[in-house]
């Protein structure tokens, strides 16, 4: 089987809208808008997010940057990047949905104006709130996962917990956490913020995330268009060794091949989970 077909049939599905791509895609920071562009191809991404303060709600077909997208078949997720209470983040969403961009929402509180770690108090009552309004959340969060345990009974869509703060591109810094997240979620986990290369991206998709969101570490590259499809790469090959299913580490050496030269052994059964059957 080739990989379209793979990735065909393995779409991330979100509230009931299937992806083919696990590639969201961040907007901000491009050099230009031609850049901006050609990344946004190079990647795959079928959503794109952007914070609502930099959209004119007034005249979305004028603004700067939605005319530069307008033509694409991509969904949007609005983030209310900029939001410091729950209240906020409600009213910037539901001015977003009025504007016409759709009720895709990434709910963003930040609790700290220099680490712009996310507030879990505020991200929970904005997620239940906006939840019950109708609008398809995908809450920014830290790796916890009892919040993250938390956000989907309060009816998140999916959850977004960071590898690391936003922009550091200190790649994954807990692992282990992320790993909890997502074997524990019956939605889809999206890893946001703090990946800073292909690698890292790799890394998260082979934990058992579902996808990945990333913005700087694409607008601020050397080559962005370069690095954009990369990143495709990489979650692709992530999934991919994912559903396919590592050995186990072991602690000393084992010959690949026995003493009796048997080159083959039978399969290991693996789980449904592993196997691409859930």
């Amino acid at each position: 089987m080739g990989l379209n077909e793979w990735l065909k049939g393995d779409p991330l599905t979100i509230a009931g809208h299937k992806l083919h791509s696990r590639f969201l895609f961040g907007t901000g920071r491009f050099p230009s808008p031609a850049v901006l562009q050609q990344a946004l191809d190079a990647s795959g991404s079928e959503v794109i997010t952007f914070a609502v303060r930099r959209v004119n709600l007034e005249s979305t077909m004028d603004d700067s940057l939605l005319q530069h997208v307008e033509d694409k078949p991509v969904i949007y997720l609005p983030n209310t990047s900029g939001a410091s209470t729950a209240e906020e983040a409600v009213r910037i969403a539901r001015l977003a949905r009025a504007a016409g961009l759709g009720s895709w929402i990434k709910v963003e509180i930040s609790g700290d104006p220099r680490t712009l770690l996310p507030d879990p108090i505020e991200t929970l009552h904005a997620t239940k709130q906006l939840a019950e309004e109708g609008f398809i959340v995908l809450p920014y969060t830290s790796d916890d996962p009892i919040l993250c345990r938390r956000l989907e009974e309060a009816g998140a869509a999916a959850i977004m917990p960071g590898g690391s703060p936003i922009g550091t591109g200190l790649g994954l810094l807990n692992p282990y956490n992320l790993g909890l997240i997502a074997e524990q979620s019956n939605v889809p986990v999206i890893i946001d913020a703090g990946i800073g290369s292909p690698k890292d991206a790799a890394e998260a998709m082979e934990l058992g995330a579902d996808g990945i969101l990333a913005n700087t570490p694409i607008a601020k590259a050397q080559d962005p268009v370069r690095m954009a499809h990369a990143f495709r790469l990489a979650i692709e090959a992530g999934r991919l060794a994912w559903l396919a299913g590592r050995i186990p580490k072991k602690r000393y050496a084992s010959a690949s091949s026995d003493w009796a030269g048997s080159l083959y052994e039978p399969a290991a059964a693996g789980s449904a989970r592993n196997r691409g059957e859930m």
